[in-house]
């Protein structure tokens, strides 16, 4: 779900989407970050909910600030303002150790320069739309074509390239940081102005919960996701191929050369997407006979989650992801009808990320709760359709524990 930072690949910045900070016709003008530090080292316990803020450089004359947030038990996720990146995620292992489980930059300039998405909020459109284009209530409405020759993650100045206004609150069991902003009409061709808040919250029981809300003035479409890229054994400590992962979906929705979906919900049952039972991640990621995962260059796909019905909004479980070293497990919740795993490939070692470590292919995992890739050119698939009056409404639980 990336565009190609290099012309052959999809799952970076694409040089089109690379200098997207205009406003006004003039070029954006950043400033360096204020606390270009590395991964953390480990935090004590400190019996004791915190939410502090620091300076992290400007971007368009507007400061950017990094969000602490810290649980009793001595969890901590740091937040910027800009794209409401999850810039690192301190989480204990078996021994209490804790580790950064995400990847990332230590500087502001690298997430504006480079980022393939790392950690951010995604929208308005979270995946990809097929050649950017689709109709809504009799108008067609055309897309950046950011990811050639489809539309993704919203265009070239997606949600993940922008200051958000910042809220934080706390009580004696969590700290929350609620992030809004207002997208106009027309913002990267789509229609309607959208009011948007992402609150994450960090809870003493090792969660981190992502609580998304919208409304509009006018029928548009959306579909918002986190882009957070997780490694249970520590950013930078090589591959996730072998961390076990479970998925609670018994179909997927296969896809096209171009990574949009044919349409059909397949079944797994006998395909290297079957993670119904737990498996380690890279098992049979290198399997030459699937055509699904050599247009994927591994795992790129969208799983359509087990639910009661095809209404059902409920908080389910979606997957569970164990690191068999650390003994950290990963339990993700949604409200969402599928989730997007993507373990890395594109990663190709042209750049350090947090700790200065290379980030390589597989050096990584994402799980995007989402409505599914393409959805408004495919009427079978849930509708990701947003209309006045309605509040787009969506949770997602990342929780973290030991084995």
């Amino acid at each position: 779900m990336l565009s190609g930072y290099h012309v052959s690949r999809r799952r970076f910045v694409s040089t089109a989407a690379a200098a997207p900070f205009v406003i006004g016709g003039a070029p954006g003008v950043l400033a360096q970050s204020a606390s270009p530090a590395a991964s953390p080292a480990a935090s004590p316990v400190s019996g004791a909910v915190s939410i502090t803020s620091e300076p992290w450089g400007k971007l368009d004359d507007l400061p950017v600030e990094r969000f602490h947030l810290k649980n009793a038990k001595g969890m901590e996720v740091a937040i910027l303002t800009y794209g409401g990146i999850v810039q690192s995620l301190m989480a204990p292992d078996r021994n209490g150790t804790f580790a950064n489980v995400v990847l990332g930059f230590a500087k502001l300039e690298d997430y504006v320069a480079k980022s393939p998405y790392f950690g951010a909020i995604i929208g308005r459109y979270a995946n990809r739309i097929a050649k950017g284009t689709f109709t809504l209530d009799g108008n067609t409405y055309h897309l950046a074509i950011n990811n050639d020759p489809n539309s993704l993650h919203g265009g070239n100045r997606g949600f993940d390239k922008y200051v958000w206004d910042a809220k934080p609150s706390q009580t004696a069991d969590s700290a929350s940081l609620m992030l809004s902003r207002t997208s106009p009409d027309d913002e990267e061709h789509f229609p309607g102005t959208l009011q948007v808040t992402v609150t994450y919250t960090l809870k003493n029981d090792n969660s981190l919960a992502i609580h998304y809300t919208a409304t509009t003035d006018k029928d548009t479409i959306i579909n918002l996701t986190n882009h957070s890229y997780f490694n249970l054994a520590g950013e930078g400590s090589g591959t996730v191929y072998a961390q076990q992962m479970q998925l609670m979906a018994s179909h997927f929705t296969p896809t096209d050369a171009t990574a949009i979906p044919t349409g059909q919900i397949a079944p797994v049952a006998g395909t290297p997407f079957d993670f119904t039972q737990p498996h380690a991640i890279g098992e049979r990621i290198r399997d030459g006979s699937s055509e699904q995962l050599l247009f994927g260059h591994g795992y790129d796909h969208n799983w359509v989650l087990d639910r009661p019905g095809p209404d059902d909004k409920s908080l389910i479980v979606a997957a569970k992801t164990a690191d068999p070293t650390s003994g950290r497990v990963l339990t993700t919740q949604t409200t969402e009808p599928g989730v997007q795993l993507y373990t890395g490939n594109f990663l190709d070692g042209s750049f350090a990320g947090t700790s200065n470590k290379i980030y390589r292919q597989g050096d990584a995992f994402t799980l995007e709760t989402q409505h599914f890739p393409d959805s408004p050119n495919e009427p079978k698939f849930p509708s990701t359709t947003l209309k006045p009056g309605e509040t787009f409404d969506s949770t997602t639980i990342y929780t973290f524990s030991t084995q």
